[in-house]
């Protein structure tokens, strides 16, 4: 069982930048691919970046490559998102979530394991 605590978020002005966290319990947390959702209100969960177990392979949705930055360390069991020149239309509670099936994938029905999300807010 893998339990998965984003923290991170906040509000923040266009142009600007935050770093979400993702902490995980479990041993087994190193052999899962990681990926990160976000849900703005009235909308569909959608993809946002994910990452193999090793680090080696990454999946960025269009909207957000080149400003985000996915990433995990290991040895703390922690997952990062780094966004950069953010904008409104990043607003949404951004989720993390683990697979057992180590594929960094945007389908959000290959993760077994999810966060409970953190809101970010863009504002113009």
């Amino acid at each position: 069982q893998v339990q998965l605590v984003e923290s991170g978020g906040g509000l923040v002005q266009a142009g600007g930048s935050l770093r979400l966290s993702c902490a995980a319990s479990g041993r087994t947390f190193s052999t899962y691919a990681v990926g990160w959702f976000r849900q703005a209100p009235g909308k569909e969960r959608e993809f946002v970046a994910a990452l193999s177990a090793s680090g080696g392979n990454t999946v960025y949705a269009d909207s957000v490559k080149g400003r985000f930055t996915i990433s995990r360390d290991n040895a703390k069991n922690t997952v990062y998102l780094q966004m950069n020149s953010l904008k409104p239309e990043d607003t949404a509670v951004y989720f993390c979530a683990a697979s057992i099936l180590n594929i960094a994938s945007l389908n959000r029905l290959l993760y077994n394991y999810w966060g409970q999300g953190t809101q970010v807010t863009v504002s113009s």
